[in-house]
């Protein structure tokens, strides 16, 4: 494979919430950015702030699929502010599933639940 063939795989991603509100409160702490909701007929989801090389998501109101903490988990940014992030999680609602370690040369994560149920890592490099 080129480097002219290679491209971005990941483009978006959703994570899943039951209370929108909640949750944006929770991801607004933890990861110190402000989150927009939008709602588009009956589909409500708050934006979750990318532009440049970020990749986009957003919390997304799917009742039948919040709480996953199993399977996909999804890397969100948290540099130069890991501990306060992780500090930010029990208050939010949230757990602490494994604090924070190192992974390598990759820098480091802490996985947590969020208020919604949902499996997420914090990283820092």
């Amino acid at each position: 494979m080129h480097d002219e063939d290679v491209r971005t795989q990941v483009v978006w991603f959703d994570i899943p919430c039951i209370d929108l509100d909640r949750a944006t409160t929770f991801y607004e702490a933890v990861l110190g950015l402000s989150v927009q909701q939008e709602v588009y007929g009956d589909f409500a989801m708050g934006i979750l702030p990318h532009g440049g090389d970020a990749i986009g998501g957003c919390l997304a109101v799917m009742p039948d699929s919040a709480g996953s903490d199993k399977g996909l988990l999804v890397y969100l940014n948290c540099d130069e502010r890991l501990e306060d992030a992780v500090a930010a999680v029990q208050p939010g609602g949230g757990e602490v599933v494994k604090p924070i370690h190192q992974i390598g040369n990759h820098g480091y994560r802490a996985i947590v639940r969020d208020s919604e149920g949902n499996r997420v890592a914090l990283h820092s490099s």
